[in-house]
């Protein structure tokens, strides 16, 4: 799915089974975020394919948190892509995984502030809530934000798994809904398009969800 020019949008659509959402950022440098559940991969190289994008042509993988639907597909790439993610995140991950999970080891990590990729400049924003230290990507010159399982399309990440906290979620999102974003990017369901629709997409969360969330 085109999103907009430079940015294409690997949804994942099917019932049966969890995965995520993909983003491919197609500039001067291509950027693939939460590239999903390895066994799944297949759905991200149809989209690739679809954009005459080989997987050899992907500068940087990034993900946006720890969980395995939106991690594990980065074990598909070698050099010279990159990968990266939290470091805060990347151990608290690797701790709660021990042996059952291999994650793949960053090339660097992503701390809050800015990050220029090729021609592009980014903000890495922490939005912990979900898990510990997951963070949210801010493209500001295409007023696109990239928001992992922070929030969705008429709802929020869970906080019920291990490291997950109610308030700090609450927090996180506040500070997002703060944002000029005309495409609200999400790990899951569709994403949300257009200034308007993306500020009563965040009065509805807060509305609807933010009552229920505790410690």
């Amino acid at each position: 799915m085109k999103i907009f020019d430079g940015c294409e949008g690997f949804l994942w659509r099917h019932y049966h089974e969890n995965n995520c959402n993909a983003y491919l950022i197609d500039r001067d440098m291509r950027i693939l975020i939460d590239p999903g559940h390895e066994h799944l991969f297949q759905h991200v190289l149809d989209g690739m394919e679809s954009a005459a994008i080989g997987m050899e042509d992907v500068d940087v993988v990034i993900a946006t948190h720890g969980h395995p639907d939106h991690l594990e597909g980065a074990r598909k790439f070698g050099k010279p892509t990159l990968f990266a993610m939290n470091q805060d995140e990347y151990e608290f991950i690797g701790k709660l995984a021990g042996r059952y999970f291999r994650i793949p080891e960053p090339d660097f990590f992503l701390t809050a502030g800015d990050l220029a990729i090729g021609a592009e400049l980014f903000q890495v924003l922490k939005t912990p809530g979900h898990t510990p230290a997951s963070i949210c990507l801010y493209w500001p010159a295409k007023k696109a934000l990239f928001t992992g399982d922070v929030v969705f399309n008429q709802g929020i990440g869970r906080t019920d798994l291990p490291g997950g906290d109610g308030e700090m979620l609450k927090q996180s999102i506040e500070m997002l809904s703060g944002l000029d974003v005309e495409f609200l990017l999400t790990g899951h369901g569709e994403p949300v398009i257009g200034k308007e629709a993306v500020r009563k997409n965040f009065q509805t969360v807060r509305e609807q969800w933010f009552p229920y969330l505790t410690r």
